[in-house]
């Protein structure tokens, strides 16, 4: 009997240590599936799993890039009652809520601004050293009218303290800042520096893009554009921007067989990353392909993106 009992001992141990083990790998391989854009998996992985702050930020953040945008506040907001003192989770509850509120009537997003300008603030003031915390706090105070807690010289004061942890985050925010005063010489200028103090010059090269095709300087844009991609071809860890030109190109209506090119070699390649997922990638190339007249690539290329991800409602609206 007793060797039994033992036994039985043992073996619930054993369970539990493998139970132990496993919730950690299914989270390494749901967040890995996130990043390289495989949502359904990401999930489905997450399904499987005991409820915790990080489950809940995870799946947050796959519901995000999905764009189902109160189901990502939902389970965001879960992740910030588990684990109030995270400055990720509140950073991430941020985000959903700004994309909810830029979807939703004048109201309802002006109660939601305030509350985003909290979440942003309480993950800054959780930890001053994260800087895409910061980068996003900025954004807000250039972005947002005074009545609810913007402003540019609140902005300012973000770009100096970006400046201690990420220089090139701090010249690109005081760029918009410059951008958003009309001073268009700084702006140029300041993201041009961001540039050259940039681990990673690819990203910078994109935004200063951005800023040349919001002017209608296109061969500025062009020439911006050519020197990202160049720098990205020295940078794997840059391998995004390649998407980022692709999808600025498709809004720009300009050089859409570059467009379909770099989605491709983006699809092709690695790393890739949340930023920029998968199924969106094969979405806009599908989009891209049908503007170009090849309808059995659009065909594939959305077909891809659904299988990644079934609920990615602006692929299955996709019709040829």
């Amino acid at each position: 009997m007793r060797k039994k009992l033992y036994a039985g001992l043992l073996a619930a141990v054993a369970a539990i240590a493998l139970s132990a083990q496993a919730a950690p790998d299914s989270l390494t391989e749901a967040n890995a599936a996130l990043q390289v854009g495989e949502a359904d998996k990401a999930l489905s992985l997450l399904d499987s799993l005991p409820s915790s702050a990080e489950t809940h930020n995870l799946r947050c953040r796959v519901l995000f890039s999905l764009e189902h945008w109160d189901a990502a506040v939902n389970q965001c907001e879960q992740a910030v009652t588990m684990e109030p003192q995270n400055s990720d989770y509140h950073m991430w509850l941020g985000r959903a809520l700004g994309e909810k509120a830029g979807r939703a009537s004048f109201m309802s997003a002006f109660s939601l601004a305030g509350h985003v300008r909290t979440e942003f603030e309480q993950a800054v003031r959780l930890d001053p050293g994260n800087a895409p915390a910061l980068a996003d706090l900025g954004e807000f105070y250039y972005n947002a009218p005074g009545i609810v807690g913007g402003g540019t010289d609140k902005a300012e004061g973000i770009a100096a303290q970006l400046e201690k942890v990420d220089p090139a985050r701090a010249y690109e925010l005081r760029g918009r800042i410059a951008e958003k005063r009309h001073d268009y010489a700084t702006a140029e200028q300041d993201l041009k520096r961001a540039i050259a103090v940039s681990e990673h010059p690819a990203f910078q090269w994109m935004i200063l893009a951005s800023f040349y095709s919001r002017h209608n300087r296109w061969d500025d844009l062009d020439a911006a554009l050519q020197s990202g991609l160049n720098a990205a071809e020295k940078d794997r860890s840059a391998n995004v921007a390649l998407f980022n030109a692709a999808s600025m190109l498709n809004r720009c209506n300009r050089n859409l067989p570059l467009a379909a090119k770099l989605l491709g070699e983006y699809l092709a390649g690695s790393p890739k990353t949340e930023e920029a997922p998968a199924f969106v990638a094969h979405a806009r190339l599908a989009r891209i392909d049908a503007q170009l007249g090849d309808i059995p690539a659009a065909q594939r290329e959305r077909d891809a993106a659904l299988e990644l991800a079934r609920d990615y409602q602006p692929g299955r609206d996709l019709k040829f």
